[in-house]
Formats: structure tokens, sequence, C-alpha cells
């Protein structure tokens, strides 16, 4: 007999995120993931009042400990895992620091989903998939982001990352540096995984300028979100990247669900295949960003908030 299914999912609270939960019932028991019980708890009564099943798991994805210990719960809830989505994602406009001292856009947008999931995949049954909401704004060349004056990322290293530095010049509009870098290095991270493992399926989706949320994420920046989720979305050239919560929703579940889904795959916001920028593609940047941080979290986790404050003088 079949074992039922369980899907992971970041950032289900809102917007993208709270569409794909519900989606993602109709398949399996939904894995909340979030670090904050009431909002967790409405998306579950949601997804039970539908006569589905979800669970909880309280975490903030930013903190890399708590990270571990979430994963440790999930591994022993019984379940059977079949897919993981990192969509939790944020873009302030003031810098602000995780619970390890890394810059907290980087953390929640890359270094806590790379955790989640490395922490998860030995877990996992062969062919399952693992999907990160990614964003076109990486790519300096991408035109709609060019527009506006956004410049694509920063990327100096994964570890100045995590201090929050960024490689000069970058764009005047408040967090949109950090975000982009981190999606660069999602994107990147998501590429070296599908060749290094090939048992697992590790995919990217850009949501599109989706109303009501910035750049496909969720955004804490109100200027930018009310730009690229309301304004842009409605105007050419712009709005041929547009769509909205549930669309982006039955595009990301039916990448999750798929049973002979491809491996390595960036998809656009109608699920079709993509090219991000070229430092994305470049195997050899994909695999330094890798292991640089693999090393940045074996040495931050060993040596506690400590380590990275040291670094930091």
């Amino acid at each position: 007999m079949e074992t039922k299914k369980a899907y992971v999912i970041t950032g289900p609270t809102s917007g993208i995120g709270y569409e794909t939960a519900l989606e993602l019932a109709k398949f399996g028991t939904v894995i909340l993931v979030g670090r904050n019980p009431e909002k967790l708890q409405r998306v579950q009564k949601a997804i039970e009042n539908a006569g589905q099943k979800a669970v909880s798991v309280i975490c903030d994805i930013s903190d890399i400990t708590a990270v571990k210990r979430a994963a440790q719960q999930i591994a022993h809830l019984g379940l059977t895992v079949h897919g993981l989505l990192n969509n939790a994602g944020i873009m302030p406009q003031k810098a602000a620091k995780s619970a390890q001292g890394f810059d907290l856009t980087f953390a929640t947008n890359y270094l806590g989903a790379f955790a989640l999931t490395e922490a998860l995949a030995p877990h996992l049954p062969d062919g399952a998939n693992l999907v990160f909401v990614g964003s076109a704004v990486e790519d300096p060349e991408r035109k709609p982001a060019k527009m506006v004056g956004i410049k694509g990322a920063r990327f100096i290293s994964v570890e100045a990352s995590a201090r929050g530095e960024w490689k000069p010049g970058g764009s005047k509009i408040a967090g949109i540096d950090a975000y982009a870098t981190s999606k660069l290095c999602v994107l990147a991270a998501a590429m070296a995984l599908a060749r290094e493992t090939t048992r697992l399926r590790f995919n990217v989706v850009e949501p599109g300028i989706t109303r009501g949320t910035a750049l496909g994420a969720e955004s804490t920046n109100a200027f930018v979100r009310f730009m690229f989720g309301h304004i842009m979305a409605m105007l050419p050239p712009f709005s041929r990247y547009s769509s909205t919560p549930k669309k982006s929703a039955k595009v990301i579940a039916g990448i999750l669900v798929d049973k002979p889904s491809q491996t390595g795959v960036y998809y656009d916001e109608k699920g079709r295949p993509m090219q991000g920028s070229e430092l994305s593609r470049d195997t050899s940047f994909q695999d330094l960003v890798v292991a640089e941080t693999r090393s940045l979290l074996v040495k931050a986790i060993a040596g506690g908030q400590e380590y990275f404050q040291q670094k930091n003088t």
C-alpha cells in the first residue's frame, strides 16, 4: 500500500505560500514551517476545514540552529516527504541580523533554505522534488528590472553576503541588492545540487510580478511592494510577467507533485523553462557558492554567534 505523501513548505502564511499550501493539501499532508504560531494555526485550520491534513512546525528560517531542529522534528513525524518548497522570503528596507549574526535577508532567503534542504535531503525518497522560489532580479540584464534601476545581484562571496556586504554600484532601491544577491545564490546552489545529488530533483521557480507581493516574494518594503505588486503588474512591458498568488501556486504545486519532473530547471511564472543570469549558469560559480555556503554554516554553527561577530571585527 502506498504511503500517504507529505509536502513541506516554508513561509506558508500569506501570498504565494498560503495559496500553495492550500493547493498542496489536495495531494497529501502539508507540513507548514513558519515562525508565527498563530498564523500557522490559521493556515492549518483552513486546510483541515477543507477535509485535508496539515502539521505545523514552528521555525524562524533565518535561524540556522532552529532550522536544524525543525528538520529533525519533520524527520520524526513519520511522514514520507515527497517535496520541499523553500518559499520563505523577505526584503526589508533596513538591514537587520539573524540569530547567528548573518544579514537577515540573506539568511532568510538563502542560508536558511539551503540549511533546511541539506538537513532534509537524506530523509527524502528517491525522486522527491525540492523547489526554491527564485527571482529574475538576480539577472543584471533582465529588462524589466533594469528599467526601474535594479542592477542585479551584487555578489562578492557567500561570507561577504552573510555580513551584508555587496559589490559597489548597486541599486538605490533599499534592500534590493541583498534580495537580488540572495536569489542569485538560491539559483546557483539549486543548479549545483541538481548535478550533485541525482536521486533527487532540484528546481527553481520565478513566480513573476505578483500582485500583492514584491518581485515574487513577500516584502516589508512598502514602496517596492506597491510598485511591483500593483503598478508594474498592469503596465506593458511588465504585464507579460504578471501573475497572481493562485496562479503561482498552481505552477509551483504542479512541479512539486510531478513524478517525472526534470531536475536543474529554472521555470518562469507560467511553468516554462527560462534562463537565469550568465553568472548563475556558470557551473564553476554554482559549485563555489555551495562550497562557500557549507563552509560558512559549519564554522558558524560550530563557533556559535561569537565566531561571526569576530569575523566582522
